[in-house]
């Protein structure tokens, strides 16, 4: 589909489907739109952190921009860890070494959108 194949399109929260994220326990992905609801160049995805999830060092091939919804937890950047909660935005390069987690007893979540097209997690030891 290109982009002026595109429609305007309103998903409503419980058409969203949330899945278990693979690398990670504690970790449930929702696309709330993507390139398979006709949007051509971005992807909106929405991230639940469990209380206690821990999301393993890892690298992405695209970048992310994220913004938190709700809770409080530590994202891990390079060799830096900084807490963050609700309203606070994070860009993560694509390459960049990065983890989370959620030392609350709440959940937390965030927004991410980031290009459409393959990206590929690589678990750093």
């Amino acid at each position: 589909m290109t982009a002026s194949d595109s429609r305007p399109l309103i998903r409503r929260a419980d058409e969203i489907d949330y899945e278990s994220v693979d690398a990670a326990d504690g970790l449930q992905k929702g696309v709330l739109v993507g390139a398979e609801h006709g949007a051509p160049n971005l992807a909106i995805r929405r991230f639940v952190l469990d209380a206690g999830a821990e999301v393993p060092k890892h690298t992405n091939d695209i970048e992310h921009e994220q913004y938190v919804l709700e809770g409080g937890y530590v994202v891990g950047i390079d060799d830096e860890e900084h807490t963050v909660s609700a309203g606070d935005s994070l860009h993560i390069p694509a390459g960049t070494v990065h983890w989370y987690r959620n030392e609350s007893d709440q959940q937390g979540s965030f927004i991410c959108a980031v290009p459409t097209g393959d990206d590929s997690i690589e678990l750093v030891e």
